[in-house]
């Protein structure tokens, strides 16, 4: 698109005025301030995105999301989670959204159930064959998602912690455990693997071989190396495109930020499509902008800017 690279050529060279010819991008300059005056749908990835390392939003982050609400932009979640880790920051954002989780495989409403739940899960035979295939493997633990309810393998409180609540340290999380081959009685939003370093190419192999026409996955590796497989052909610009269909908000006033393999789709999909500068070199690839990394306020700076948003003065 034209406007994302003025957009582009703009926001980078505010670090560098030298470069700036004010002749040659005056007419960009104009279009994008005219732009900026309308409503656009702003969606956030959360880990290594929007949260700091420490899982926390800054408070200058926070503050200009909240103003970009005031100001008229729509502001939604697109996360690989479930609702259940991250409904905490939706309401610390005060959001009145839907929510975008699993990467696009459940988009719904947490305040208005009339707005409808659309949930894309992955066929439950091709899911019981692949586990049937991970228990011959031996990998060291699987964990099933339908919706909000969790299916654990074997028993590991890491990864309980790492998919738990955040609202309620003394909740009861939503959790069965032991034999998913025989609990798991439904299609599931989401299937992980967690293999062992040696069996990483061989399962890779085995599901593009086998259910490549109907799966899809991704490899991430912090705390683990875990295989996230969702329905083939679902991802988070599949649940971005249907929040934007609703607002009716054209695809050029899209701005969709993100840092993971997970996020190319909807960053490719965004009009302005913002990697932050801890991102993978894949991503900041196709981003129309690299903004600065989100432990150091890359969403909460990128907006202030790009939406010329003004915090009040304390």
């Amino acid at each position: 698109m034209v406007i994302t690279n003025y957009i582009k050529h703009i926001y980078l060279l505010s670090f560098n005025p030298l470069l700036i010819d004010l002749s040659s991008i005056s007419k960009g300059l104009n279009e994008v301030r005219r732009m900026n005056r309308k409503q656009h749908l702003i969606a956030l990835d959360l880990d290594g995105t929007l949260l700091t390392d420490k899982k926390e939003i800054s408070p200058h982050t926070l503050q200009v999301v909240k103003q970009a609400k005031t100001d008229g932009h729509i502001v939604v979640i697109a996360t690989g989670r479930p609702s259940r880790a991250s409904i905490h920051y939706y309401h610390m954002l005060g959001l009145t959204t839907p929510m975008i989780n699993y990467n696009g495989a459940l988009t719904y409403h947490p305040k208005n159930e009339k707005w409808g739940t659309f949930h894309h899960p992955m066929p439950l035979d091709t899911t019981l064959s692949v586990i049937d295939t991970c228990f011959e493997l031996g990998v060291n633990n699987i964990l099933a998602e339908v919706k909000d309810h969790a299916y654990l393998n074997k028993y590991d409180q890491e990864i309980i912690d790492v998919f738990k609540t955040v609202t309620d340290e003394n909740s009861d999380e939503p959790y069965t455990i032991g034999g998913i081959n025989k609990t798991l009685t439904e299609d599931p939003t989401a299937l992980m693997i967690m293999p062992k370093k040696e069996q990483i190419d061989i399962l890779s192999e085995y599901l593009e071989e086998n259910h490549g026409e109907i799966i899809e996955y991704r490899n991430w590796g912090a705390p683990w190396s875990i295989f996230e497989i969702n329905k083939k052909g679902i991802h988070k610009a599949f649940g971005l495109k249907k929040v934007a269909d609703y607002y009716q908000i054209p695809q050029e006033r899209i701005i969709a930020f993100g840092d993971e393999d997970n996020d190319i789709e909807m960053i490719d999909y965004a009009g302005i499509g913002v990697a932050m500068q801890n991102a993978i070199p894949e991503l900041q690839a196709i981003a129309d902008v690299i903004t600065n990394s989100n432990e150091e306020d890359g969403v909460g700076s990128f907006l202030e800017d790009y939406l010329n948003i003004q915090l009040p003065i304390i």
